[in-house]
């Protein structure tokens, strides 16, 4: 007879209470931990950086995912091709350095050599009946969104991205990622397991009394509200701020800026979400005084103001277009309860550092924002761990991407784990 007994991860799956937050295992289980690096992102499209990061032919760039290492390279006919980093001789890692440019992929340990697209080349001493051609290195899936780079480990890799870069490619599409360049790129090793690190993103609740720099260009009412809760004051601001949303939406449309919301967050395999945000102040950019952080705005952009484009992919990724600037960022989940945050700045190509842009401007908000987020992180990991913890109640009217993006991770695990 077939043991159709639960497994442990099952079990703890179908109790999850909707509205409510994980049990502690999902934070803190080496055993969920390998779960999560097998079904999730092993399985699905991650998001991993910018064309901007291999800007020339030959330029290599390494992610690792767990114990698999990507190597992305742009190849002499300007594709980006991914493979992964292992030579088809014995194992070793080709690329060492995150970032390199490169005429051949060469293997250090034996000298075996590999072209841009990963067939190989030269191999010293294999006989006379060697083949050449079947030990090509490995691909790995790779697909831009409008210059945003996801990879994917699966032999299958999900069907739906088609979908999702048709429809967030009109909004991304008139930043024109491939004509920037990474200005800066930061990264930071979080405290907690990497579904507390994508929790706290995705509600700004937290934001009022922790991020003193990032509440000044942002309208705390982009980020839900309790109607019943408000004062006339509040009420009437938050009318002024939807009356505002409608006519801003109107005017970008009208100039061919995509930004009305499209939320698939719980409802996709590639979950995402998309919406163009007015922002406070002078309304140009992420910066302190909410101006401008670079001169020489993006594409065939003219206006600098025109609000904060924010994009969401499941499980890793986060990304806020402005008309001067990008910052995009990355989860890469290191073990149970550690985690790889990694920020990037785009700017335009040509602009040029100390003319066009002060780099401490650009970076300001979101190194402090990393920073604070961080500490945060490190503190409901620290809380999870206790034997006192229990799922606590989300907010329904601030908290309401945190389910989702709870909903979309308990329904991925499920449907692989039913399978």
């Amino acid at each position: 007879m077939l043991d159709v007994t639960p497994t442990p991860l099952q079990r703890l799956l179908r109790e999850r209470r909707r509205g409510y937050s994980l049990p502690a295992a999902f934070y803190v289980s080496p055993e969920v931990f390998q779960a999560d690096m097998d079904v999730i992102f092993g399985r699905h499209w991650i998001y991993v950086g910018v064309a901007p990061d291999v800007p020339e032919a030959g330029d290599v760039m390494v992610v690792d995912i767990g114990t698999t290492s990507v190597a992305i390279v742009r190849d002499d006919d300007n594709e980006i091709r991914a493979f992964h980093n292992v030579c088809r001789h014995r194992g070793a890692r080709l690329v060492h350095e995150e970032k390199s440019t490169v005429g051949n992929l060469v293997c250090r340990y034996h000298s075996w050599t590999y072209d841009l697209t990963g067939d190989l080349v030269h191999a010293d001493h294999m006989g006379p009946d060697f083949k050449k051609g079947c030990h090509g290195l490995k691909p790995v899936h790779i697909r831009s969104l409008a210059g945003l780079l996801f990879i994917c480990l699966a032999d299958e890799p999900p069907a739906d991205f088609d979908e999702m870069s048709a429809r967030l490619t009109p909004y991304i599409a008139p930043h024109a990622i491939e004509n920037t360049k990474v200005a800066f790129q930061k990264d930071i090793i979080e405290p907690g397991n990497w579904k507390l690190t994508m929790e706290n993103n995705r509600e700004c609740y937290h934001c009022g009394g922790n991020h003193p720099e990032l509440t000044v260009p942002l309208f705390a009412y982009g980020f839900g509200f309790a109607p019943e809760e408000m004062s006339e004051h509040d009420r009437a601001e938050a009318e002024r701020y939807g009356c505002l949303l409608k006519t801003r939406h109107a005017e970008w449309e009208a100039d061919g800026l995509p930004s009305r919301e499209i939320d698939e967050l719980d409802t996709m395999i590639s979950g995402f979400r998309t919406e163009r945000l007015p922002l406070d102040g002078e309304g140009e950019s992420h910066t302190l005084d909410t101006k401008a952080a670079c001169r020489k705005l993006l594409g065939t952009l003219t206006n600098a103001k025109l609000g904060g484009l924010s994009v969401w992919t499941q499980p890793n990724s986060w990304h806020h277009f402005l008309g001067d600037h990008i910052v995009t960022f990355s989860v890469l989940p290191l073990d149970a309860e550690r985690s790889l945050l990694r920020t990037k700045w785009l700017v335009h190509k040509d602009a040029v550092e100390g003319v066009d842009y002060d780099l401490a401007n650009l970076t300001g908000v979101w190194e402090a924002t990393n920073d604070q987020d961080s500490e945060l992180v490190g503190i409901c990991q620290q809380g999870v761990k206790s034997p006192a913890y229990e799922p606590g109640p989300y907010s329904p009217n601030t908290e309401m991407l945190v389910e989702k993006f709870c909903n979309w991770y308990v329904g991925r695990m499920a449907a692989h784990l039913e399978r």
